[in-house]
């Protein structure tokens, strides 16, 4: 009977440690996830700054052609 409690108790103390790690891996999983959200919302950020970057020089390469021909004109 003593062997029987004895295992039972290994048993559950084993239960206990996997549980326990199933956690930890949860909240392992868990930060991961935000920290993959967070780096998509940056990456969108840039994207959006780079594109608003691409038109403002966009309009001023027209600006100083503009602005050149202009001046070889007078």
């Amino acid at each position: 009977m003593e062997q029987q409690n004895s295992a039972t108790q290994e048993i559950v103390q084993a239960v206990n440690q996997a549980s326990a790690g199933t956690s930890e891996v949860t909240a392992n999983i868990t930060g991961v996830a935000q920290a993959a959200e967070q780096t998509g919302a940056a990456a969108s950020q840039v994207l959006s700054s780079s594109n608003e970057l691409a038109q403002q020089s966009e309009k001023l390469r027209y600006e100083m052609d503009s602005f050149l021909a202009t001046v070889r004109a007078a």
